[in-house]
């Protein structure tokens, strides 16, 4: 069995989007709403958390909605909420439990390593950069630089070629089973679902190659794959 690279996802595999999210919305509702007292603001930052779904809610719907429902004294504008959201948001990025071990297991077994992530360039890319993770990496794509996202297929084979890998030898690690394993799977790379938010689907029609709690357990799969 071939491995020639590994692809991680970015938001809940190498970065901790929960921690990053609820950070973000700390500072949020310091910043605007500091009239308020604990109790409501801890509301606030829990109903925040649920409005995003996971980061799967188009953004302006999200800000409009934050705009019409909070208690402002001074009531910003989507746009102004943008703004502040492009300019903290990313500065809040934490790094997953033993990402930077998972990255550094992959380099020792030699394989080539690719981020493949939804979202726009700008705010998925300072992320990047904030974590200090491009030099790890010899490819990174954002589906706002590609112009078009996860599951599409074509994300995924343009990821391929600019590693200069088949999908066969390709391994894709991830926390969405449609966005990160079945879409890779349709290219041929075997998928690793690390759990957080999302249960698998079995509607999907496929498996992953292996489950993971912890990145820290990818050492012991190539070591597996090795023997």
């Amino acid at each position: 069995m071939k491995i020639s690279a590994v692809i991680f996802d970015l938001d809940n595999t190498l970065m901790d989007r929960d921690y990053t999210f609820r950070a973000f919305s700390q500072k949020l509702v310091a910043d605007y709403l500091g009239h308020i007292d604990a109790e409501k603001a801890r509301d606030i930052i829990g109903y925040m958390r649920i409005a995003d779904a996971d980061g799967y809610r188009p953004k302006r719907g999200f800000f409009e909605e934050l705009v019409q429902l909070l208690p402002w004294t001074d009531k910003p504008t989507v746009d102004e909420l943008f703004a502040y959201y492009t300019e903290h948001y990313m500065k809040e990025a934490r790094l997953m439990n033993h990402a930077l071990e998972a990255i550094q297991s992959c380099r020792d077994q030699g394989y080539k390593l690719g981020m493949l992530t939804n979202g726009t360039h700008e705010i998925q890319y300072g992320k990047v950069e904030h974590l200090g993770l491009e030099p790890y990496f010899d490819v990174i794509l954002t589906s706002g630089e590609a112009g078009i996202k996860k599951p599409d297929p074509k994300i995924y084979e343009m990821v391929l070629e600019k590693l200069g890998t088949t999908g066969e030898e390709t391994i894709f690690v991830g926390d969405h089973p449609t966005n990160d394993i079945w879409g890779a799977s349709q290219s041929g790379m075997r998928g690793i679902f690390l759990r957080r938010s999302f249960e698998w689907d079995k509607q999907l029609g496929v498996e992953p190659w292996y489950v993971i709690d912890e990145l820290n357990e990818l050492e012991d799969i190539w070591q597996g794959v090795k023997r």
